[in-house]
């Protein structure tokens, strides 16, 4: 797989923000009670990751080890800065939506930990695709989350109405405690899906001469198809 193909693919699916690393907790819980927020909340963080990301790959053979943690706050608070600014100039809707969330997007540990752990270790065009990867990722997850807390506890979506208007709605799902249990469900929604396709490619394995050999044409076995647990009970009774 294309290295910028593959950053993206774990940002929003394999190694996700929300439903698989649980990074960002707090925005999440907090900037979801609608799909609007959730979705401004996850594209201002994509923005600062994606470019303060960029800066630190740029800057990585600069920026001395022993300050790299002060520097990368630094450069991430400049740009939360300049787009809370232009939140507040041009999106004041926006702006008043995620208040005081916007400049604690400095100590979201998604952008600390992307900044440590990839950008100050590649180069810029890759740091730009991982940035891009896990900011999606994270907007993937909050407004998920949103369209749900929106949906079930207000009756809309994007502040459109789809419920009728006889629909009585879940009000704790708007509430603090709604965040975990939506996000409870979605992730175990995932880990349901997960399972289920890892059962299929285990029940797929053919192991002709039951030796592990997955690529064996060896016709010994009658065509017959081994799992993985069917193998280790044959290894076990004899």
């Amino acid at each position: 797989m294309n290295k910028t193909i593959e950053r993206l693919y774990c940002g929003i699916v394999k190694e996700n923000p929300t439903f698989v690393q649980m990074l960002g907790m707090c925005p999440t819980m907090a900037v979801t009670t609608s799909a609007l927020g959730g979705l401004g909340m996850g594209l201002t963080t994509t923005v600062v990751l994606v470019l303060s990301n960029m800066m630190i790959s740029a800057l990585r053979k600069v920026i001395p080890d022993k300050v790299r943690i002060p520097a990368y706050i630094v450069i991430i608070a400049s740009f939360v800065t300049i787009v809370q600014f232009l939140l507040q100039g041009f999106i004041p809707s926006l702006y008043d939506t995620l208040g005081i969330y916007i400049p604690l997007i400095v100590v979201n540990c998604i952008i600390l930990g992307r900044a440590e752990s990839f950008a100050s270790k590649n180069d810029v065009w890759l740091s730009m695709f991982d940035g891009i990867g896990m900011g999606l990722g994270f907007t993937v997850g909050l407004t998920a989350i949103g369209i749900f807390r929106e949906l079930f506890g207000n009756g809309t979506i994007f502040s459109f109405r789809l419920m009728p208007e006889s629909y009585e709605p879940v009000t704790i799902l708007i509430l603090a405690p709604g965040a975990f249990f939506v996000l409870a469900c979605l992730i175990a929604v995932q880990n349901k899906i997960k399972l289920n396709k890892a059962k299929k490619a285990d029940a797929a394995v053919c192991v002709c001469a039951k030796d592990g050999c997955a690529g064996c044409t060896n016709t010994l076995c009658g065509g017959k198809t081994f799992t993985t647990e069917s193998i280790k009970r044959e290894k076990e009774e004899t």
